[in-house]
């Protein structure tokens, strides 16, 4: 039964990644509408020829990249199920110690160390992908820096997230869900408080932007879109991307406006006052929170299929998966793999939300500044500098984008005040 399964996983993936294929790099070329050509959306306008084929080939190499990796992370944990590595790393646990916080921390760890491992090569090649068409300038020394950094926190974290989620399920075998979801609402703005002065500078240095001309400029734009800032905040970026970046982070007193260093370089003021405006944006009409609240929304949804869904699993298939009840830790693959397929399935719908926001930010910005050419002009040096696709495939922009496309962006910019 085992080996039926994996054969037929393998089978279909193949399928798959056959149809991915030939979806991204035979049937859609990265091509504009006929009545556009010319026109400030084409990227004969804006890049090279060169550039034109860089573009296009690192931005399809990415697209295909994250579509295969999705059901290969599916397959790292059936594969999991179905061997008992969960099961064997519980009983080890429990050999080891008799506390069951130990006994929790050991267990990620493992789980988390074994999926480092197992998506290892991936990562790399993401670097090496990267690196090779001059958007990543990071060395590998810094690179594996941030990689361990960013694993010992998703350890320490799915840590905490286990030992409690783990705590409620043996209280309430089931309500654990409903009782998970309150938990998480004051842990996840929590984490958003934190961020800007705890984690983000575990992997970057951040200090006051040092053009002040530049920086009251942006203050004054701030203060007349009524956000409280004293400082924006300048973080050295170029020492990991040549890409360009700006955001507006963190919630209530550690709120803070940052500029990539990158942006500052390659962008004159007025294309750098539309990008602050544009993330200005999310913090006036309260986007942050509203995320907040789709996330939670979301997870509510999550939380409730996961239990309904894996009690049945672990009834039907339970002794093939090496799972006797959802109490076990070993459980928490399955619960893994069940968020995973969810969120790759609901992910077009969180992306429509995301990309209305970001269309609102636009107009904002474009509001704020009265510079709807600063707008067009920024858009094509992020194409540029990112070597994105002004018109991606479908399936791509319902998968992967939170933003407009840059086509619909640029159309919009010159269409503004018409």
């Amino acid at each position: 039964m085992r080996k039926k399964i994996i054969v037929s996983f393998l089978v279909t993936y193949g399928i798959f990644i056959a149809c991915i294929y030939f979806y991204l790099f035979i049937f859609h070329t990265d091509t504009i509408p006929a009545e556009l050509k010319g026109t400030s959306v084409d990227p004969e306008r804006f890049l090279t020829a060169h550039e034109i084929v860089l573009s296009e080939q690192y931005s399809t190499v990415r697209n295909f990249l994250f579509f295969i990796e999705v059901p290969f992370e599916w397959f790292f944990y059936l594969l999991i199920l179905l061997f008992g590595i969960g099961n064997l790393f519980e009983k080890w646990a429990n050999r080891t110690t008799p506390f069951t916080l130990i006994h929790n921390a050991i267990f990620t760890f493992c789980l988390s160390f074994l999926t480092f491992i197992f998506f290892y090569p991936l990562k790399f090649f993401r670097y090496t992908l990267s690196k090779n068409y001059g958007i990543s300038t990071q060395s590998f020394h810094d690179w594996m820096r941030d990689l361990l950094i960013n694993f010992w926190l998703d350890w320490f974290l799915l840590f905490i997230v286990v030992s409690v989620l783990y705590w409620l399920i043996r209280k309430s075998e089931n309500r654990w869900w409903l009782y998970t979801w309150f938990l998480a609402i004051p842990f996840v703005v929590f984490l958003m408080f934190i961020q800007p002065v705890v984690i983000d500078p575990l992997f970057n240095d951040f200090y006051e932007i040092k053009n002040k001309s530049l920086e009251e400029k942006i203050l004054s734009l701030a203060e007349t879109a009524g956000i409280p800032s004293e400082h924006v905040y300048e973080v050295n970026m170029s020492e990991k991307t040549n890409a360009l970046n700006a955001y507006v982070t963190g919630v209530g007193s550690n709120s803070r406006i940052v500029l990539y260093d990158t942006t500052l370089e390659k962008l004159n003021e007025d294309e750098i006052l539309f990008i602050m405006a544009h993330e200005m944006a999310h913090y006036v009409e309260k986007h942050i929170y509203f995320g907040i609240t789709g996330y939670l929304s979301l997870l509510f949804l999550l939380l409730f299929v996961v239990a309904k869904l894996a009690k049945k699993v672990i009834k039907k298939f339970g002794k093939l998966l090496h799972i006797s009840s959802m109490n076990n830790l070993a459980s928490l693959p399955l619960i893994l793999l069940i968020v995973s397929v969810l969120t790759f399935a609901t992910s077009p719908i969180s992306n429509v939300v995301s990309r209305q926001m970001e269309m609102r930010a636009d107009l904002y910005a474009m509001e704020l500044t009265k510079n709807n050419d600063a707008a067009v002009s920024t858009f094509q040096k992020l194409t540029k500098t990112g070597l994105s696709q002004v018109n991606p495939p479908t399936l791509v922009k319902w998968f992967r984008y939170g933003h407009p496309t840059m086509l619909e962006r640029i159309q919009m910019a010159e269409r503004y005040g018409d």
